[in-house]
């Protein structure tokens, strides 16, 4: 059962108890795989759910994730070919003009706890720098956030100039201002309210 510890120190925010007991279940020869995808993964995964039916918070939410990264950190240098294989390649940032990352930091956070390579742009990120990135990195996904109504343009300036450059990657949004309306207006591939959702519409779109 301590496969399960991880996994019920995750849901109780306790980054020490998650950092010592993967620690401890290394040097135990605990199955590298099971730790990643039993322990954390999947507490995840539940800290998701339990967001969607209201019974945690952003706060929650974002502490849960740093248990999750902190348990990430000790198991990387551990991590063989299969174990270790990204799910998918995500690029993102917060749009042209928009200085707000809380939102965006917090999708990162849990993408990277659900196994994909993220890239991290930061904030105020210019659409050509999306573009080059996103090449670079042969991003199967990137996402656009923005918490200003007045920056709602860049995401559908960036759209535009991903599709421009012939790039292949999907593209999604969200951020307060941004609904799915507009999100099929502009030509993005999804929308998200919320990162537990941003998590499950990646893995929809990289499948």
């Amino acid at each position: 059962m301590s496969i399960q510890n991880i996994f019920d120190a995750v849901l109780a925010f306790d980054v020490a108890t998650v950092t010592a007991e993967t620690q401890k279940e290394i040097e135990a020869g605990t199955d590298i795989g099971s730790l990643l995808n039993e322990g954390l993964i999947s507490a995840l995964e539940e800290v998701g759910d339990r967001y969607d039916r209201g019974d945690l918070f952003v706060p929650e939410m974002l502490r849960a994730a740093l248990a999750v990264k902190a348990g990430l950190e000790i198991l990387k240098p551990h991590l063989g070919e299969d174990a270790g294989h990204s799910k998918g390649v995500v690029v993102i940032g917060t749009v042209k003009g928009d200085l707000h990352d809380i939102g965006k930091n917090l999708v990162r956070m849990m993408m990277e706890g659900a196994g994909f390579d993220v890239t991290d742009l930061g904030v105020d990120v210019e659409s050509d720098v999306f573009v080059k990135t996103a090449m670079e990195k042969k991003a199967d996904v990137i996402a656009l956030s923005a918490l200003l109504t007045t920056t709602m343009p860049a995401m559908e300036a960036t759209i535009k100039a991903v599709k421009e450059a012939g790039i292949a990657s999907r593209i999604i949004i969200g951020g307060a201002p941004v609904d799915k309306t507009f999100a099929d207006r502009i030509g993005a591939d999804g929308y998200s309210a919320d990162a537990a959702g941003a998590v499950r519409l990646v893995k929809q779109l990289v499948t």
